[in-house]
């Protein structure tokens, strides 16, 4: 890697989905050339959508639903996109039947053969629920809020299949993620603005690379393109083992297998987007893609997934010895001064997309900054 200790004329930003493209934008936006690669065939990563051969919008790996109540990160990705609103709803299978999800007041009502009140929903959960003073873990956590049966209905099976770990294994943050509510909202995010892409992500992937500072190469290996070299700075959003070729040894991801089918002459398969299976099957959720994108069409298009521990990696699994190992690693990225490693994977955190997107744009401030200041150093120099 060419290191100029000046100015960055050139980037290198490895990984085109959204950590990688919001970067790449930013900085051509202000001046400077761009070359972002990707080992896959396609931008977007795993947010990546496409026509399926029936005719139905997808998402390849698995629903991307948008969700943020950053106004800033919401003001940023509408220059690439029109919205489609959407407000997602989710509900969990126990012993045959249906109920919504996070678990809020229909919930307790139906499964118990109850009518309680948003009052009476409140006093149900805390004579329920086994207090953890202090909450320690993702076991803690739900225990804490609605207690042992509820935890081993809707959450104990599904985390053990997501995670590969039991919920006390995980970190409290896991779990803390999924409201519990008094009231019937039914949503399963409560974000200010709810929505999908218009056209897909890939297209608004597609308008954010469309610029002139910009080239995408994919199909690329980043160990080719360094070999290649010819950039000053490094922008990395693969995951940080990887980077440093796992010198402290493998870091823990969930990966992922999905089983797409098409369901000819079917209008609906079923009545959300969403439907988790915590207790009978081997994956964990079906997604109907049609409740996501609104299309019309005479089929529908659903994916099951199946988490696995081999694969590509999705999820950081956030655990106390993971995080130390980590933090090994951190240590050793911040020792890159030509390097600057941005995302879900690179930062070993569960990020939602909106906190993907504004991680990215902080990182592009403070990259343009740094060069801006090495500008200014260099013609004040003597």
């Amino acid at each position: 890697m060419k290191k100029t200790g000046h100015r960055c004329c050139s980037t290198l930003i490895v990984g085109a989905g959204f950590a990688g493209s919001v970067v790449a934008r930013e900085l051509a936006d202000a001046g400077h050339t761009v070359r972002i690669i990707d080992k896959r065939p396609h931008i977007a990563g795993n947010a990546f959508d496409e026509i399926g051969e029936e005719g139905v919008l997808i998402h390849n790996y698995g629903p991307h639903i948008f969700h943020t109540n950053s106004e800033r990160v919401w003001t940023y990705l509408s220059r690439f996109t029109e919205w489609h609103h959407y407000e997602h709803r989710v509900l969990g299978v126990v012993d045959g039947k249906l109920y919504p999800f996070p678990i809020n007041r229909v919930t307790v009502n139906q499964l118990y053969g109850l009518d309680l009140d948003e009052a009476g929903a409140a006093r149900f959960f805390e004579r329920v629920r086994e207090p953890r003073d202090p909450v320690l873990n993702s076991e803690d956590v739900v225990l804490n809020a609605v207690g042992r049966d509820l935890y081993e209905k809707f959450f104990l099976n599904y985390t053990r299949k997501q995670w590969g770990l039991e919920p006390s294994q995980l970190k409290a943050g896991v779990t803390a993620r999924v409201p519990v509510r008094t009231n019937t909202d039914d949503r399963y995010f409560t974000d200010t603005f709810q929505a999908m892409p218009l056209h897909g992500y890939t297209e608004m992937f597609r308008r954010m690379l469309d610029h002139p500072g910009i080239s995408v190469e994919l199909g690329v290996d980043f160990a080719e393109a360094r070999e290649r070299g010819g950039f000053d700075h490094v922008v990395y959003t693969g995951p940080i083992d990887g980077y440093f070729k796992h010198c402290h040894g493998r870091l823990p991801y969930r990966s992922l297998r999905f089983e797409h089918e098409h369901l000819a002459n079917v209008q609906q398969y079923q009545p959300v987007g969403t439907v988790n299976y915590p207790n009978d099957q081997a994956y964990t959720r079906i997604t109907e893609f049609k409740h996501l994108t609104g299309q019309e069409h005479s089929g529908t298009s659903i994916v099951r997934e199946y988490p696995q521990a081999e694969g590509d990696p999705y999820y950081p699994i956030p655990s106390d010895e993971n995080e130390t190992l980590f933090k090994r690693y951190q240590s050793l990225a911040e020792a890159e001064p030509d390097v600057t490693f941005v995302g879900r994977l690179a930062e070993y955190r569960y990020y939602n997309m909106d906190q993907v997107v504004a991680a990215a744009l902080a990182a592009s401030q403070r990259l343009i900054e740094r060069w801006r200041q090495d500008v200014v150093a260099t013609k004040n120099s003597p």
